[in-house]
């Protein structure tokens, strides 16, 4: 079965259970909704346990959930590092040009026939996702996801295409 991450458990939250999560993921709602199925593994990449979602809450930047049958700061603690994953069964079918992280991670970058790189991952600082494109030779490059930049998105072909507006890429 394959896994994809939603999150890192950095840390306790009070006494009752609640862990903070760093999501990493675009669907927090769906993903740490109550009775949501959610798997644990261990920074060696080791799935420890299933979890399901008991409660959920923002405070500041991260996501404090609580798992049924987990209440106490003793019984989540040893979790602190560990990542939070969903099983592919779990994720739901998303309108055309619409993606996940994991299909986009990996996907070789061109501008028309000239390879630039290759998406190694995706930011969300504000009000665009940014995608970091590592090229050989050269720093990353960072591109916004917007339609005058990234012109498209070709799964079945493995190819991004896009147009690198002036100012773009510095290095030029």
């Amino acid at each position: 079965m394959n896994y994809f991450n939603v999150g890192k458990i950095v840390n306790t939250q009070g006494l009752q259970g609640e862990l903070r999560v760093l999501s990493v993921t675009d669907f927090t709602e769906e993903r740490f909704k109550k009775g949501s199925q959610l798997a644990i593994f261990s920074p060696k990449d080791e799935l420890i346990r299933q979890v399901e979602i008991a409660s959920h809450r923002k405070h500041k930047n991260f996501d404090i959930v609580k798992f049924k049958g987990l209440s106490h700061i003793n019984e989540v603690e040893q979790y602190k590092g560990c990542e939070l994953k969903v099983a592919e069964e779990a994720l739901a079918e998303l309108p055309e040009d619409e993606f996940y992280y994991h299909e986009i991670i990996g996907l070789p970058v061109y501008e028309g026939e000239t390879y630039i790189g290759e998406v190694k991952e995706i930011l969300q600082p504000g009000a665009n996702d940014v995608w970091v494109v590592a090229r050989k030779g050269k720093r990353d490059l960072l591109l916004p996801y917007i339609p005058s930049v990234i012109l498209s998105v070709n799964l079945a072909d493995s190819r991004v295409e896009v147009e690198l507006l002036e100012g773009l890429d510095d290095e030029d």
